[in-house]
């Protein structure tokens, strides 16, 4: 499998902008449920790639960064095999 461009908190803050119709600069940090829901469904739509993540790394999500790193880091591992 080829290794996947990181994943930005621009993108994310971006994917958040769209699915609550406000510009990117009124994006929030945080990170509700149903944002985070959305924000996994995006992902794995943009890469093509099923993430299959755990209770405790859902949990980690509470801000746009952990969302990077939580998803950045399940990306790396689907492209590893």
């Amino acid at each position: 499998m080829t290794a996947h461009p990181p994943l930005r908190h621009a993108d994310l803050v971006a994917m958040l902008a769209e699915m609550t119709d406000r510009p990117v600069a009124d994006v929030p940090e945080r990170v509700g449920s149903m944002e985070l829901a959305w924000l996994v469904h995006q992902v794995e739509q943009r890469y093509g790639q099923h993430l299959d993540l755990t209770d405790d790394q859902l949990a980690r999500i509470r801000t746009v960064d952990d969302a990077r790193e939580v998803l950045g880091a399940a990306l790396a591992a689907t492209a590893d095999g």
